[in-house]
């Protein structure tokens, strides 16, 4: 994307025109008040621009944000909310010293979905008692607030209120979809603000008083008292500003061609700009989605953009702090509750829905713990029953199934030695992962295996063993060997042997030569074993290879047929059949 200067100053114009409604928004809601939101935007948004790992990225306050901030408000006040940011901006700056940005890729859509409708629900009804008029309740429930505004207001009915919230609502999304490019939110704030001022709307209550600037940066708000019950809130805002500003980030890469973000960079950013703006009386901030797309869509290329964005919200907290300041407080709840709206993509929710049920689940879940408890507790339970239905869902996928292999022996057999061979020998293969989900269900079933002489387990396509599949393999063989079965192995990856060496499963394949390269081989030594015992006749014996259709993408065990090859029989203990040398192919 080439830089064009120009195109990036009318972009950070644009994107402060639509941020200016929802900063002094955001920043009521938060309850520290629309002072505390331009600062955020202002102080936060520049440093992010500036030490950030995105060139398009926009920071300041969000509804997400809000939704964590509303309680520790409630419970700590509005100091507590600012050690909160400064302890939260430390933590994120440590992620990213860690380099844990790549990790949040992992996160599934669905818990994002879930948490991104669980926060839309949320920001809608903390507008609920500016929307009708009513002071705010008591409380940190947004439910609970949200009905007990609705009790004060039939009390005390405020329809001036109720028609400048919707009337405000109304207008942004229906101007959305007429003329996308057009900044409605200010639109509708102005006209808002100037029909109350002319109509003389005195049931309108405004913002109020807003210092003409920033204040001076202090650390006045800290008390160290405090810090230890503070920890717990901070660890959930940094968890939130990683999340949410990484996301923002990601969607900024796949709107433009050529821009890729740094997650590292961008948490330092992110961490940097919550360390410093709580010094001027800012709430923490992160990346804001809807704001980033605005710059994008405005033709932004550089930091410019978010830079020239902070700038001009920092000339009207200096030059129009007087005018913000007789905006109602309904018309910025209006802005909010379409913000809110506009953030449920539909599609995306019943796409998801549609996917498996699975998704479905976790989607609802989340969405449901949002608006019940919070939105770190929501990421937190939405990422372990989705960590939960995964597991569950490879596991279920794990069988066990025998094959009779007498009729894939080529060459000439009697009926005798098919019998035998039927009745003595059954291999096995295993494929896919050999992990604690799955490891229990077909290994122990394996170990009821009917009486036999002889056991193969071909691992040639065992993707991965954990310690559980190790002790469960190792708990299998000894079950089997106690029941005078003997267990060869074929085609155990080197990369495997670590785990299964750790818990001794391989010292149980060692003696006697039961670890082999092939399963031909394998097979050469269960007849030569067969041989041995008399049970077969000697002579020349048949190498006998799994001949099953290939299975890749499940985890599964599948007792194979054989298929022939001749070679000379070796007595049990001999060299030949035993373990392959480094550089055989293993079936």
């Amino acid at each position: 994307m080439a830089r064009n200067p120009r195109r990036d100053l009318l972009a950070g114009l644009t994107v402060a025109v639509v941020a200016l409604p929802l900063a002094l928004g955001f920043g009521v809601s938060s309850g520290l008040g629309a002072e505390a939101g331009l600062a955020t935007a202002v102080v936060a948004g520049a440093l992010a621009a500036l030490f950030g790992g995105s060139n398009l990225q926009v920071s300041g306050p969000t509804g997400a944000m809000t939704v964590v901030l509303v309680p520790i408000v409630a419970r700590h006040g509005p100091g507590g909310v600012l050690t909160v940011g400064l302890i939260a901006g430390a933590l994120v700056i440590g992620l990213a010293v860690l380099r844990a940005g790549r990790y949040m890729a992992y996160i599934p859509a669905s818990v994002v979905e879930g948490f991104t409708l669980g926060i839309a629900l949320v920001i809608g009804l903390q507008q609920v008692p500016n929307a009708l008029g009513v002071p705010k309740p008591e409380g940190d429930r947004v439910l609970e607030v949200g009905w007990n505004a609705v009790r004060a207001f039939v009390q005390h009915p405020n329809w001036t209120a109720v028609a400048l919230a919707l009337g405000v609502a109304a207008l942004m999304l229906a101007g959305a979809r007429w003329r996308p490019g057009i900044p409605f939110s200010l639109v509708a704030v102005a006209g808002a603000t100037v029909a109350t001022q002319v109509l003389h709307l005195d049931a309108a209550a405004p913002i109020g008083d807003l210092p003409a600037g920033l204040p001076a940066p202090s650390l006045g708000f800290v008390d160290l008292s405090q810090l230890g019950s503070l920890l717990a809130p901070a660890v959930a805002v940094a968890a939130l500003a990683a999340l949410e500003s990484l996301l923002s980030a990601q969607v900024a890469d796949q709107m433009t061609v050529g821009q890729k973000h740094d997650p590292d960079r961008e948490l330092f950013g992110q961490g940097l700009a919550n360390l410093v703006a709580p010094l001027f009386g800012g709430v923490p901030a992160t990346g804001a989605i809807a704001r980033t797309a605005v710059n994008v869509r405005s033709g932004a290329s550089s930091r410019l953009a978010a830079l020239t964005h902070a700038a001009v919200l920092a000339v009207i907290v200096f030059a129009a702090a007087p005018l913000v300041s007789k905006i109602p407080l309904a018309a910025l709840a209006g802005v909010l509750i379409a913000t809110a709206v506009r953030m449920v993509e539909v599609g995306s929710l019943r796409a998801m829905a549609k996917a498996t049920r699975s998704d479905a689940v976790v989607l609802v879940l989340t969405a449901v713990a949002t608006l019940a408890l919070d939105l770190v507790y929501a990421v937190i339970i939405g990422l372990l029953v989705a960590g939960t239905l995964a597991l569950r869902a490879v596991a279920a996928q794990a069988r066990l199934a025998e094959v009779d292999f007498r009729a894939d022996l080529p060459g000439e057999h009697s009926a005798e030695e098919h019998a035998l061979l039927a009745e003595h020998i059954v291999a096995y293969r295993i494929d896919g992962p050999l992990f604690f989900a799955a490891a229990h269900r077909f290994l122990l079933e394996l170990a009821e295996v009917a009486d036999v002489r002889v056991v193969i387990l071909r691992m040639s396509r065992v993707t991965t063993v954990d310690a559980t599949g190790a002790l469960v393999l190792k708990g299998t063989v000894e079950k089997l060997n106690r029941r005078g079965i003997t267990v060869l192995a074929s085609g155990i990856r080197p990369e495997q042997r670590r785990a299964l060496d750790s818990v001794g499963a391989l010292e149980l394949l060692r003696p006697d030569g039961r670890e082999y390269a092939t399963t031909p081989e394998a097979i050469a030594g269960a007849r030569a074993r067969l041989q041995g015992a008399g049970i077969l006749p000697g002579g020349t014996a048949v190498v006998e290879e799994t001949a099953v259709s290939e299975v890749t993408a499940v985890p599964q065990a599948t007792a194979v047929p054989a298929a022939a090859t001749t070679v000379p029989v070796q007595p049990a203990g001999s060299s030949a059949g035993r373990t392959a040398h480094a550089g055989r192919t293993p079936s």
